[in-house]
């Protein structure tokens, strides 16, 4: 069955419709911030990652003055590495 024609104007007022109610859910989701957003993301990952490798740093370095990282011994190379891995996964959270 052959389809029917549409008028211009219809067609017409239809792609506006369209647009419009495109515009609408833009303008409302730009009003209400995009969901997931999560601002402490970024100066928490980046802290944890630096905290991660001043601790490896300070560990080698300075570990025989500091009496808790002389005890802990090579196990402060693990908690460096976990914070700093921790950082990683906490950068997937930001968006």
């Amino acid at each position: 069955m052959p389809e029917s024609k549409v008028r211009p104007e219809a067609a017409q007022k239809k792609k506006q419709r369209q647009a419009e109610a495109l515009q609408k859910v833009k303008y409302e989701k730009a009003q209400k911030g995009m969901p997931g957003e999560r601002p402490w993301a970024v100066p928490l990952f980046v802290t944890v990652g630096l905290l991660g490798v001043a601790w490896i740093v300070v560990a080698n370095v300075a570990a025989s003055s500091i009496p808790f990282l002389v005890t802990l011994g090579n196990w402060n190379i693990l908690i460096g590495i976990v914070l700093i891995a921790g950082a990683f996964i906490l950068s997937m959270l930001w968006k």
